[in-house]
C-alpha cells in the first residue's frame, strides 16, 4: 500500500481510448432464431451427426432392403441352408466369397450363381432380407414408442403436474400403480387375449411405457407454472388450456423432445427382449430380437447368423442413443461441453 502512495503519476500515464487513434466500432449481432441456435448446437457434435447419418441409413435399407432381391422375408430354399455371405465384386478381393473352414460353400452345393450378401440361416432363409424386414418392425415400435409418449405421457404430466392439488395426487398414485406392474407380465397377459405381435407390443407401450415421459413432463411444469409470464397470462383471464399448451408447452418441448428420442432405444430393446423370449412377434414374421434368437441356436457353429442382427441393432441403439445426446446438449446449451 505505501508503494502505491509513493508512486507518481504522470500526465501520460492514462490516456482516453480516442486519442490513440484507434477506430472504434460497435460489434452487431444478427438476431437468430431459437431453432437456429438449435441446428448450431446440434451441428458441433460430430457423434450425433454421424449417429443421424446412419439412422437415416438404416431406416433407408428398412424401407427398400426387403426389396433388394427375388426373396421375402419367408422364402425357404431347400439346399441354400447356413450359407455364410457372398457378395459380388467384394469376392474378387478375398472378402465375403463364399467360403466357409477354407471350403468354398456355395461350389460345394452347387449354386456357384447365387449371391446371398448376409447368408442364409438354417432354413435356408436370406438373411439379408430378414434382417432389414426386422428392422422396420423395430423402427415401428419405436415410432409407436414415442407417439404414445407424446400422446399420452406429455399430455398425463402436463395436466396432473399444471392442475396440482387432489387432482395432481390422484394421478400420480394411479401412475405409480401402473409403473409396480412388470412389463414382461403385462405383455404374458397380453398374449392371452390378444395374438403376439406387434399390437401386443404396442399395446404394453400404452399400458406402462409413458411413465417415464409423464414424470419429465410433470416436473418440467412444476419448475415453470410459477413464472412471470404465467402469472400475466392468468390475470389477463387465459383458460387453463391455453395455459397449458401455449404458455407452458412450448417452453418445456425441448426436454420432452429429448426424452421421447432417448425412449426409443428403450422400446427397441423391449421388442428384441420379448422377441428373444419368444413373446414377440410371431414366425415367420421376422424382427431383430428373433433373429438373434435363432442365430444363438447356431452361434458356434455358423457365427455369422447371430453376428449380423447383432451388429445391426447394437448400431441402431448407440445411433439413437447419439442423436438423443446430440438433441439434449441442443436444446440446453448449459449441457455443452466447454
Amino acid at each position: 500500500m505505501s508503494e502505491i502512495n509513493n508512486h507518481e503519476f504522470l500526465n501520460d500515464d492514462f490516456q482516453f481510448a480516442h486519442e490513440r487513434g484507434e477506430k472504434l466500432i460497435d460489434k452487431t449481432y444478427k438476431a437468430s432464431s431459437y431453432w437456429k441456435d438449435v441446428w448450431g448446437n446440434f451441428s458441433k457434435n460430430k457423434g450425433a451427426l454421424i449417429g443421424a447419418v446412419i439412422i437415416l441409413i438404416i431406416i433407408f435399407f428398412a424401407l427398400v432392403g426387403p426389396s433388394m432381391n427375388p426373396h421375402t422375408y419367408k422364402s425357404i430354399q431347400h439346399g441354400h441352408e447356413c450359407l455364410v455371405p457372398r457378395i459380388p465384386g467384394l469376392e474378387k478381393i478375398g472378402i465375403a466369397k463364399g467360403y466357409f473352414k477354407g471350403n468354398d460353400q456355395y461350389a460345394a452345393k452347387g449354386v456357384k450363381d447365387v449371391y446371398y450378401w448376409f447368408g442364409t440361416d438354417t432354413q435356408g432363409r436370406d438373411i439379408f432380407t430378414r434382417v432389414w424386414a426386422g428392422t422396420r418392425v423395430s423402427l415401428v415400435i419405436a415410432f409407436a414408442a414415442v407417439v404414445v409418449d407424446i400422446c399420452i405421457g406429455m399430455v398425463y404430466g402436463l395436466v396432473s403436474g399444471f392442475i396440482g392439488g387432489r387432482v395432481d395426487l390422484y394421478l400420480q398414485r394411479f401412475a405409480e400403480i401402473l409403473n409396480g406392474i412388470p412389463t414382461l407380465v403385462v405383455v404374458t397377459l397380453l398374449g392371452l387375449v390378444l395374438k403376439p405381435g406387434i399390437s401386443s407390443i404396442v399395446f404394453s407401450l400404452v399400458l406402462t411405457g409413458w411413465i417415464g415421459m409423464e414424470r419429465i413432463a410433470r416436473a418440467q411444469v412444476l419448475k415453470v407454472k410459477e413464472q412471470e409470464y404465467i402469472l400475466a397470462s392468468t390475470t389477463l383471464g387465459a383458460s387453463k388450456f391455453r395455459l397449458i399448451f401455449k404458455e407452458v408447452l412450448p417452453n418445456i418441448f425441448g426436454q420432452v423432445i429429448i426424452t421421447s428420442m432417448f425412449s426409443i432405444p428403450s422400446a427397441i430393446f423391449l421388442e428384441a427382449y420379448l422377441s428373444f423370449l419368444g413373446l414377440g412377434v410371431p414366425a415367420p414374421l421376422a424382427s431383430l430380437g428373433s433373429l438373434v434368437s435363432d442365430g444363438y441356436k447356431s452361434m458356434t457353429t455358423y457365427p455369422h447368423i447371430l453376428l449380423i442382427p447383432v451388429v445391426v441393432l447394437g448400431i441402431l441403439m448407440l445411433c439413437f442413443n447419439l442423436f438423443a445426446d446430440g438433441l439434449r446438449d441442443a436444446f440446453d446449451p448449459k449441457m455443452l461441453n466447454k
